[in-house]
Formats: C-alpha cells, sequence, structure tokens
C-alpha cells in the first residue's frame, strides 16, 4: 500500500473543510432570500393599500354641522352630501352590511394655547339589505347602544337614515362653563362589516361648528 502524496492530502482536507462553509454560504442566501422577498410582499400590499379606492373618495363629500343648545342639552344635527356613493350603494345591494360612523366632539375654544376636548360621541348608522324579503335594515346605535332600528324597502330612507342626524342630544350642558366659545368636530368614516381588505376603512370627511354657551 503506497502512501499518498501530499499534495493529495492537502486537496483531500481542504475539500472536507469546505463542506460545511458552502452549506452555511448556502443556507445564508437562501434566509436573506426569502426575508427580501417577505418585506418586498409587505411592501405591495402597503401600496396596494394605499390606492385602492376608499368607502369615501376624497373631495366628493362634504359635511355640514349645526349646533344647538336647548335646556340642559347640546343637540347636534349632521348632514353628509353624496355620501352614498356608487361603491357604498353596490355594497348595500349585495347584501352587505354597511356602517357610516360619526365621530362627534365637544370642544373648549382656548385662544392662544391648544383646544381642550370636553367629551366625544360615536353614532353609527349601519344597513344590511335583505335580498330574498327587499328589506333594508337599519340600525342606529349610540356609544355602542342601539338607538333605533327599522326596516324599509324605500332608498331614499336609507340614503337619509345613512347621511343625516337631526338634533341628537350627544352632550350635557352641565360640562360647559357660562359664556365660554365652544365647537363641535364631526369626522365621518365607511366602511362594510367584514373589513374586507378590497374595500378598507375609508376616512371621510370632517366639519366644525361654534357656538357659544350663554347662562
Amino acid at each position: 500500500m503506497g502512501v499518498a502524496a501530499p499534495d493529495d492530502v492537502l486537496h483531500s482536507h481542504a475539500t472536507y473543510a469546505m463542506r460545511p462553509v458552502f452549506a452555511q454560504l448556502s443556507e445564508a442566501c437562501t434566509r436573506r432570500g426569502l426575508l427580501v422577498a417577505f418585506w418586498r410582499g409587505v411592501g405591495c400590499l402597503v401600496a396596494l393599500l394605499a390606492f385602492a379606492p376608499a368607502a369615501f373618495p376624497q373631495g366628493n363629500q362634504t359635511l355640514r354641522v349645526v349646533p344647538l343648545v336647548r335646556d340642559d342639552h347640546v343637540l347636534v344635527s349632521v348632514e353628509l352630501t353624496d355620501g352614498l356613493t356608487e361603491e357604498v350603494r353596490a355594497a348595500i345591494r349585495s347584501g352587505l352590511k354597511t356602517t357610516f360612523t360619526y365621530t362627534v366632539e365637544l370642544r373648549l375654544d382656548v385662544p392662544a394655547w391648544v383646544d381642550r376636548t370636553i367629551a366625544t360621541a360615536t353614532i353609527t348608522n349601519s344597513v344590511e339589505y335583505d335580498n330574498l324579503t327587499r328589506v333594508h335594515n337599519v340600525v342606529r346605535m349610540l356609544d355602542g347602544r342601539v338607538e333605533d332600528a327599522r326596516t324599509t324597502q324605500n332608498e331614499d330612507v336609507v340614503r337619509a337614515w345613512m347621511t343625516n342626524l337631526v338634533r341628537v342630544s350627544l352632550f350635557s350642558t352641565s360640562v360647559l362653563e357660562p359664556n365660554r366659545e365652544y365647537y363641535i368636530r364631526v369626522s365621518a368614516s365607511a366602511r362594510p362589516s367584514n373589513d374586507s381588505i378590497l374595500w378598507p376603512f375609508g376616512s371621510g370627511p370632517s366639519a366644525q361648528s361654534r357656538f357659544t354657551f350663554i347662562r
């Protein structure tokens, strides 16, 4: 039996030593590739959501807010123009439960300082169309409590229900200071009830209106 030449010994040792190194490099490259692919996918999803059509396309809807102090309550009226977009009407006709949310803030006007939020209220108007009976089921909730629920076959009633609030009692005057300037700020948004990524939560318009509490 002959003795291996020095070159053969060195060649065999080098091959044995480099195999785990190449394996480690290959595994690292694979992990890095998966990580890059993951973040690329996240970026594409964010871009898709950013450019997906919202329930309230910006620039088309406007809010009109009218506060009224009567007896011991602050009543708020809201009118949302062009609130029932084609996307919203299509969602309703398909039987998808659709909700309009109005976030109402009572704020104290503080000159030369940050205005203070005195109280908030959330009103949700929802509609769900039954394709079998051809009836719209509409519900209004105030801060999570059902205030009113009805059924109707009239689409004009649905439109008024979803886009109008008429003298809703939201706040007590007990939280107000006499002879101070206040304002009501309302922001509107719409979404289907299943939170579909194909129709993401749509931020809509906002508006505010001032009043003076005199006692």
